[in-house]
């Protein structure tokens, strides 16, 4: 059998929490690994899903998909992920990262030394889940003799979100995972993971866990399949090509194995800002180097090359019209 990733779900603050806990049984019940939560700025905020699908579920992984220590401050984190973890019966695990910096900014924070913050972010949330009192003096945080009133399991995974070199590094001595973002390509992933298990063996530890986020549009249907995945990367593109300008990571991840050059890239954004439907400004390219869609064989080509670059856990958002049907489509595609 070709080996492949587990299968995970994402959602996100687009949804209501009515809306993740009916996706959440589906996961569970069709053998889905975990639960990844996407809190972006100004959206729903995740904790009300995450609690309600922690007791609609019993065995499925629960994690925000990612806290950020900007608008949660470290304590603020190891506070609801050790309550959220009881909740769940140690079925959570963390995910953290530096954040969206326009929305960081937004919100009166100075979106600075974002590495360095995540860093003793980290450390502190550690520390507190252990059971430790904690003080620290950082560039970023300075708590004095802070510890938590009640006992949260110390062993809960931390998983840091990056894509530059340095954030890698980080994530390899300190994370027990790392989450890649949308809008990635395989290439850049399997680039990305070396760096990271480089860091963590430097560091002598074992090698942290890798979670990629994919959209997904399984389906008999391929035509209908790469229609939807076409849309779906219009919506992300021109906030990522944005990101990219400022952050060179951030373009590479785009760029890097995609066959799409620069030039392409520019013109697709600069189509859609037209108006034109991302139907037919963006070609097959941009729904096979960012999404896993399509039919069977698709999937299976797709997944395996996840799993050849180092990833050992997708996980997916199903936007397509029966998310139900999708999750069930690609679970017995891949088994």
């Amino acid at each position: 059998m070709p080996n492949y990733p587990r299968l995970s779900l994402r959602l996100h603050g687009g949804l209501t929490p009515q809306q993740c806990v009916a996706q959440a049984q589906v996961a569970e019940a069709a053998g889905f690994h975990g639960i990844w939560f996407a809190e972006n700025p100004f959206n729903r905020g995740i904790l009300p899903a995450a609690a309600a699908c922690a007791l609609a579920t019993r065995k499925i992984k629960i994690a925000p998909g990612v806290f950020n220590p900007y608008n949660r401050h470290p304590t603020l984190i190891a506070m609801e992920i050790g309550a959220l973890d009881e909740l769940a019966q140690g079925r959570v695990r963390l995910g953290i990262g530096s954040g969206i910096g326009t929305g960081v900014e937004r919100m009166g924070f100075a979106y600075d030394r974002p590495l360095t913050t995540l860093r003793e972010a980290v450390v502190i949330v550690r520390a507190l889940l252990r059971g430790d009192e904690m003080s620290h003096t950082g560039r970023a945080f300075q708590i004095n003799k802070v510890k938590l009133d009640y006992r949260p399991r110390a062993d809960i995974p931390v998983f840091m979100a990056g894509r530059g070199d340095r954030s890698l590094r980080v994530c390899g001595e300190l994370g027990d995972g790392l989450i890649v973002s949308n809008m990635c390509t395989v290439a850049f992933t399997a680039g990305a993971i070396e760096k990271l298990h480089a860091a963590a063996r430097a560091a002598g530890r074992g090698l942290p866990e890798v979670v990629q986020y994919v959209a997904c549009f399984p389906g008999a249907d391929r035509k209908e399949a790469q229609r939807l995945a076409r849309a779906a990367v219009g919506d992300m593109l021109p906030g990522y090509w944005r990101i990219g300008q400022r952050q060179p990571a951030a373009k590479r991840a785009l760029i890097e194995g995609s066959g799409i050059g620069e030039a392409d890239f520019a013109a697709a954004v600069a189509r859609l800002a037209a108006g034109e439907r991302a139907e037919t400004a963006l070609d097959e390219r941009f729904a096979a180097a960012f999404t896993l869609a399509g039919n069977v064989d698709d999937c299976r080509r797709q997944a395996a090359a996840y799993a050849k670059a180092g990833v050992t856990e997708l996980a997916l958002t199903f936007a397509g019209p029966d998310a139900a049907a999708d999750m069930q489509f690609l679970k017995d595609a891949l088994s």
